[in-house]
């Protein structure tokens, strides 16, 4: 499966091209290159060797006040590589992390590639059902998790694969303050369940028993699985894009070529803070945020948790910020907060819209407070995740997911796999070296989204212009996006079918101001005794928060085709 992607990665980019006219190149800056050339690196963990090396001494990571440097990365993440292959894993196992956005994920995530291990990145907030599927479709023998989801790990780790549990806690790399963060999320907040999981070990002890141990370094090539990223489909059955070390170092590339023509226009401080509010677990923020930041030097500052704006703004606060991915209701949400309006935005080079639309209102509201325009682009996990950007040194707000990332194509299909002319919609299809080599363990689903030439088949429906700028304007599947995540009905109407008294279910998206869009769900109940706080209890226990239907709506029957097929467009 891997080695598919690096034939993919390393084919000759003009051969691979030569069907398609390339028309977006006419409208790239001056002095960007179309194609990113051979990668730099072997591995991840060769440019993990080299940025914490060469940056030693800057900052790398900060949350809630406390910094560690490259150095001490460097150092923490070497230590616990050498403890995870201490318990007997080698290269290609699989290692889940279930961690917000603290210190401790950049020191298991560095770990994992450093030892020749593979990435399974878990969402915090998933449900044990979630966690399970996850956990066993991956094959992951260790989980790294924060101890406020501890419990949810207890009640399924028996049905699965894993060995070993390493559980943090918020204040593990805190120092002394870490010990007060732990009493006030602990007894104030009370954010830590119940949990008793035996034999786990402690985050804090492992890296301090490892001090000073080196891990053996097993070859580590493109074509290796870095990471696991799991993703829906149309069938509701989460599955894991697996991206290469080929696939995020090209990914890498290209951003970073995309980001100088930014820092170009608007200058490039000598050490570039970047805002991480968007979790580090989800591919967006763990490429652009983690791995171009590693790359450049940088210093990313960590935000546990950004639905806390007022302390997510009080934190903005104490920094001069260069860099701010984001999604738009996020945007939306800091704009509508008066304290946010106050802070000093003058040192603001970039801001990255992805993960959902960017509304035109929002970001010209965001022009008039900061002075900086937010950049839309396109991306997904099977694409590691950026396809396309706006130009970086772009004056006005265009609506559109912008042009092809160099190495990259984007050709607009019928249904049948034909390439349309300009103008005409059809499904946005992407080829080039960030690519996926398939979905883990899943040749069937694999087949259904790659094209025999090399194209991954979106399932976002948009056309291209004379300028080779794209614009989405549907999706081809019926998923829902909240808050930039993923939402696929067919998983959400599983569950809700398993409710006592509810006899059919259908699930749609409908305009949310906060969310972008928020899960509908359209009920035929047995009976009047099945309320709405029953199916939406239900759910909770089921699904984590942004899938669960936040508006229900009871029908006696409900649209379907001849041949029984729920239309949920007319339930739209």
């Amino acid at each position: 499966m891997a080695k598919s992607a690096a034939k993919r990665a390393s084919a000759s980019p003009q051969a691979a091209n030569a069907d398609v006219d390339r028309i977006w190149l006419k409208s790239y800056p001056d002095g960007t290159p179309a194609e990113i050339g051979a990668l730099s690196h072997a591995s991840i963990a060769e440019l993990l060797d080299q940025s914490f090396a060469r940056y030693a001494n800057r900052r790398a990571f900060s949350c809630m006040g406390k910094a560690i440097t490259y150095g001490e990365l460097d150092a923490a993440s070497n230590a616990f590589a050498a403890h995870l292959q201490s318990l007997g894993l080698e290269k290609g196992d699989r290692v889940a992390l279930m961690m917000p956005n603290i210190l401790q994920y950049p020191v298991a995530m560095a770990a994992v590639l450093r030892a020749g291990l593979t990435v399974v990145n878990v969402n915090p907030l998933y449900t044990p059902r979630e966690l399970e599927h996850q956990l066993n479709d991956s094959g992951a023998k260790a989980i790294v998790i924060l101890e406020n989801f501890a419990n949810t790990l207890q009640q399924v780790i028996r049905n699965t694969k894993v060995e070993h549990a390493i559980v943090a806690t918020m204040g593990d790399m805190m120092g002394f303050k870490g010990h007060i963060v732990n009493l006030v999320v602990r007894r104030v907040k009370k954010m830590v369940p119940a949990w008793h999981i035996d034999g786990h070990q402690s985050f804090k002890t492992v890296l301090a028993g490892a001090q000073g141990k080196t891990p053996s370094r097993p070859e580590i090539g493109h074509d290796d699985v870095a990471f696991l990223q799991y993703t829906g489909g149309t069938t509701g059955v989460s599955k894991g894009a697996t991206l290469t070390h080929a696939n995020i170092l090209a990914n890498i590339e290209q951003a970073s070529v995309w980001l100088d023509v930014g820092y170009r226009a608007k200058g490039k401080p000598d050490e570039i803070n970047y805002i991480c509010a968007l979790p580090l677990y989800h591919i967006f923020a763990l490429t652009v945020n983690g791995f171009v930041g590693i790359k450049e030097g940088g210093h990313n500052i960590l935000i546990p948790n950004p639905r806390d704006i007022p302390a997510f703004v009080k934190e903005l606060g104490n920094y001069e910020f260069h860099f701010f991915p984001g999604l738009n209701t996020l945007f939306n949400a800091l704009l509508n907060n008066e304290d946010f309006r106050k802070l000093d935005f003058s040192h603001l080079r970039m801001t990255f819209g992805g993960g959902m639309a960017v509304q035109k209102p929002v970001a010209d509201r965001w022009f008039d407070l900061t002075g900086c325009m937010i950049t839309e682009g396109y991306g997904l996990s099977e694409t590691s995740p950026v396809a396309t950007g706006n130009r970086l040194d772009a004056t006005e707000f265009t609506g559109t997911i912008g042009l092809p990332m160099p190495s990259t194509d984007i050709s607009i299909r019928d249904d049948d796999g034909k390439a349309l002319p300009l103008g005409e919609v059809g499904e946005i299809c992407i080829r080039g070296p960030q690519v996926m080599a398939g979905y883990w363990n899943r040749p069937d689903e694999t087949e259904k989204v790659m094209t025999e030439d090399g194209f991954f088949r979106s399932g976002d429906m948009g056309f291209m212009d004379e300028g080779g700028y794209t614009k989405i304007v549907d999706r081809k599947k019926d998923m829902i996006l909240v808050s930039g995540f993923n939402v696929y009905p067919n998983e959400i109407e599983e569950v809700a079918a398993g409710c006592e008294g509810v006899v059919e279910a259908a699930a749609v998206g409908v305009p949310d101001e906060h969310s972008g869009e928020s899960v509908k769900l359209f009920v035929v109940r047995a009976h009047d005794g099945v309320t709405e706080q029953d199916i939406k209890d239900h759910c909770a226990q089921n699904l984590t928060n942004y899938k669960r239907p936040k508006h229900i709506e009871f029908r006696d029957e409900l649209p379907k085709t001849n041949v029984g097929k729920i239309l949920r467009r007319e339930l739209r």
